[in-house]
């Protein structure tokens, strides 16, 4: 589903060239769910970044369901993202301005999804994250649990086949933290592909796999034997 052949990521000053990543290489079968792990800095989210199409390596190859990614123009690229990719963020990147409703609903906007199917779909998600309620409410009105849920559900309304998660258990208690967890295991189990970041061994644990990074190279890649 996903291929990384030596992929580097830098930033050139006047003087040296500082590498963010170096010669990854990944692959990422469909339906794994694959934990990132490292240290701050070791270039975890710009992993994350490039596989979500969101940054560009400035050198190596990019395969996304055998689709060379890094030969395509930024429009081609953005329906590819816009269609089969979904993303969580730590700060939940929720619309201040946007209702629950609203906020689940924008990603179906984006991508062009009538009326009718639109509402079916977004009455699923608030049925299934026990929001019916809070519809109506803006996140200020929410805790950063609901927050959370509101931005995994946005992510996995238009049903994508890949999730990626950006450390999204970092602005939660650990009892949050854990239920979310247990939903993407759940997500995992009904067919979706996962890459989360995360700095918490006990949530890495949750995946099928474990990477870990370490000064922007792969320095272990284990099948997690749980």
């Amino acid at each position: 589903m996903i291929k990384l052949q030596n992929i580097d990521k830098y930033v050139d000053s006047k003087f040296q060239r500082v590498f963010i990543l170096k010669g990854i290489d990944l692959e990422v079968k469909q339906g794994e769910f694959v934990s990132i792990m490292g240290p701050s800095g070791s270039g975890k989210s710009t992993v994350l970044n490039i596989i979500g199409m969101l940054d560009k390596p400035n050198a190596g190859e990019y395969y996304f369901l055998d689709e060379p990614v890094h030969k395509f123009s930024e429009r081609k690229t953005s329906e590819l993202h816009k269609n089969h990719i979904g993303f969580v963020f730590q700060a939940y990147h929720l619309i201040d301005e946007l209702t629950v409703y609203e906020n689940i609903e924008t990603p179906l906007l984006y991508r062009g999804v009538k009326g009718k199917e639109r509402s079916s779909m977004v009455a699923e998600m608030l049925d299934r994250f026990s929001m019916v309620a809070k519809k109506d409410l803006f996140p200020e009105q929410l805790s950063g649990g609901q927050q959370q849920l509101v931005g995994i559900a946005r992510a996995i309304v238009g049903e994508p086949k890949l999730l990626l998660a950006d450390e999204p258990t970092g602005n939660l208690h650990s009892e949050q933290g854990k239920d979310i967890m247990e939903l993407f295991k759940k997500l995992n189990e009904e067919g979706m592909t996962i890459i989360q970041v995360t700095h918490n061994e006990a949530y890495a644990e949750y995946g099928t796999r474990i990477v870990k990074l370490e000064d922007g190279m792969i320095v272990s890649d284990v099948q997690n034997k749980k």
